[in-house]
């Protein structure tokens, strides 16, 4: 077993924050006593509030598992085949390829997780956790990619201390490990340009809806993938010019995908790396959505000048991404992208006060943050491309 690191001396705390620590000691010690857990969970006023701990404690213990019987519902198409109408056990174990006793086992877990519910005589329907996934293939995409994710969580501890892990998720995104990133072939891309196109339909609506881009002339997507993002915004905004940039083995398969959803006249595409090339000018409008939490500090920096380099002045800049301390969705910021990224090799989650810094960095101005309807899925700031005698040097 590793030795325990000698302990250090910070510095003494305030006043106020002594008296802090006293009372959170105190709070943990009574917490960490068996005596007053059972006390607790007897007497009435406290005992659902100790439920409510000691379930969301085991949640985390057991949320592997959960996602497990997730994944095993999505591969088994069981929320399409509930859709077609509540169903007995019996033909749920033929229509899944299961045993009776497989298929019973699998029921009651997903009734217990409210992805299934139980109906009258013996059937089985969607439940409310269940029903959101029929058809859902952004969703399914997630769920089945996170096996590469899984892979890499092993051993937390040596991902942690950089000592194992992240080989999965590393080849997943062999952008991320790659010296020169344009020179990928486009074998190497397909995964995850089609997870990402697929994922897109969760946050571009949210997008488009918190910002109209009604009133612009032209859209730059850096980092556009397959240009799902510009499909939607091209059907909200019919007279909207488009431009996408990305690497060239993932702008080739741009050029078919929008060329296919009828927008190919209305669209300039240009392959290449924005850590070194120049982005495409023209655009009063540019976009970056789930970019940037990809890259560390200082390719985050690069890509914000290069997008306020191809801007005009007052250029309108939307930076959409999941972010970290968003109220109500910490775990997903903070815990869910912090690992997820560690494991990718690159890139970390950011608050919306840090991105904004970055941005005021880039030469942007006027920041504000836009609410979106669910900012568990994305986060959107607005930023308007500074004047040039405010600009950073070397943008």
């Amino acid at each position: 077993m590793q030795a325990m690191p000698a302990p250090e001396h910070p510095a003494a705390p305030s006043r106020r924050a002594a008296w802090a620590d006293r009372w959170r000691a105190l709070r943990d010690r009574l917490l960490a006593s068996p005596g007053f857990q059972r006390s607790a969970a007897a007497f009435p006023l406290t005992a659902p509030i100790a439920r409510r701990r000691a379930g969301a404690l085991f949640d985390l213990v057991a949320g592997f598992v959960y996602s497990q019987v997730l994944l095993a519902c999505v591969q088994l198409h069981l929320f399409d085949i509930l859709a077609e109408g509540p169903q007995s056990e019996d033909a749920l174990a033929r229509r899944l390829g299961l045993t009776v006793e497989a298929a019973r086992r699998l029921l009651a877990a997903t009734v217990a997780l409210r992805l299934v519910e139980t109906r009258g005589e013996g059937r089985f329907g969607l439940g409310e956790l269940g029903a959101p996934m029929v058809g859902n293939s952004a969703i399914a995409a997630m769920v089945t990619h996170h096996a590469a994710l899984y892979d890499d969580l092993r051993d937390p501890v040596a991902l942690l201390r950089g000592e194992g892990g992240g080989a999965a998720l590393a080849r997943y995104w062999p952008y991320a490990q790659a010296a020169q990133p344009g020179a990928l072939p486009a074998a190497s891309v397909a995964d995850y340009c089609a997870l990402m196109s697929a994922s897109q339909p969760l946050v571009a609506d949210e997008i488009l809806d918190a910002h109209d881009l009604r009133g612009h002339r032209c859209l730059l997507d850096v980092g556009g993938g397959e240009g799902s993002f510009l499909i939607s915004a091209a059907r909200r905004a019919p007279a909207l010019q488009l431009m996408l940039f990305d690497l060239p083995a993932v702008a080739e398969r741009a050029r078919s995908r929008c060329a296919a959803a009828g927008i190919g006249h209305r669209l300039r595409i240009e392959g290449g790396s924005f850590l070194t090339d120049v982005l495409p000018r023209g655009a009063d409008i540019a976009s970056l959505v789930r970019v940037i939490h990809d890259h560390d500090d200082a390719a985050a920096l690069a890509i914000l000048r290069a997008v306020r380099g191809a801007l005009p002045e007052g250029g309108t800049l939307l930076l959409a991404e999941p972010m970290a301390g968003t109220p109500g969705a910490q775990a997903m910021g903070d815990a869910y992208f912090g690992f997820y990224l560690l494991a990718m090799g690159r890139g970390r989650p950011r608050s919306a006060g840090t991105l904004r810094a970055l941005l005021l960095q880039a030469g942007f101005d006027r920041v504000r943050q836009v609410r979106t309807r669910m900012p568990l899925q994305i986060g959107l700031l607005v930023a308007h491309a500074g004047l040039a005698s405010s600009r950073v040097p070397g943008v």
